[in-house]
């Protein structure tokens, strides 16, 4: 069997649609008339910061330190064979209440069988339940929802896109699992 010679294209562009084109100009006035108000001036949305934030240090987080904990936490965890209540407590060197919510329990329990053993550590009666009252079982929306409404948790999670959106919301220390060891990203002290 021979391979089938092909004649390569040279020379061929995509096409692209001119900078000066009038479909072009159109969306950019549909845009600029949605920005303005009645009054002519730029619409700005700026959200409100919370109240207990005090610059960047968040004055409610203290101990006893409530921590949300993601599906992939436990996982690694249990890969780097790290007890999960006492990894919490030495790294934070206070009292935790370790919180699942109902997407991270219904994620465990999508996961099936390899994952039997998460399932079983998050359903331990340590671990207090956030319920749940959104639609869906995404895991990662209701942790970043829940975190903007109330700013008095931690979040443990090793997901990196996760973490991206955490680390946009001020005030939220973030917990990770590396080198047989729970670390802490910016956890700051409160001013007195």
């Amino acid at each position: 069997m021979g391979k089938a010679k092909t004649t390569r294209k040279f020379a061929q562009v995509k096409r692209v649609i001119n900078l000066k084109d009038q479909r072009l100009q159109k969306k950019d006035q549909k845009k600029e008339k949605e920005k303005t108000t009645k009054n002519g001036e730029l619409v700005r949305e700026i959200p409100q910061m919370a109240s207990n934030l005090f610059f960047q240090f968040n004055e409610s987080l203290g101990p006893p330190y409530h921590v949300i904990i993601d599906t992939n936490f436990i996982n690694f965890c249990l890969q780097q064979k790290i007890d999960l209540f006492e990894g919490l407590m030495t790294c934070l060197y206070a009292k935790t209440i370790p919180c699942i919510s109902d997407c991270v329990m219904a994620e465990l329990e999508k996961l099936g069988i390899r994952y039997r053993i998460a399932l079983r550590i998050a359903k331990d009666e340590r671990f207090e339940r956030l319920p749940c009252t959104h639609k869906g079982t995404y895991a990662d929306d209701c942790i970043v929802q829940r975190v903007m409404q109330h700013k008095c948790y931690l979040v443990a999670t090793n997901d990196k896109n996760l973490k991206q959106r955490i680390r946009k919301i001020p005030g939220i220390p973030i917990l990770s699992v590396a080198n047989h060891k729970i670390r802490v990203e910016r956890l700051v002290d409160v001013v007195d």
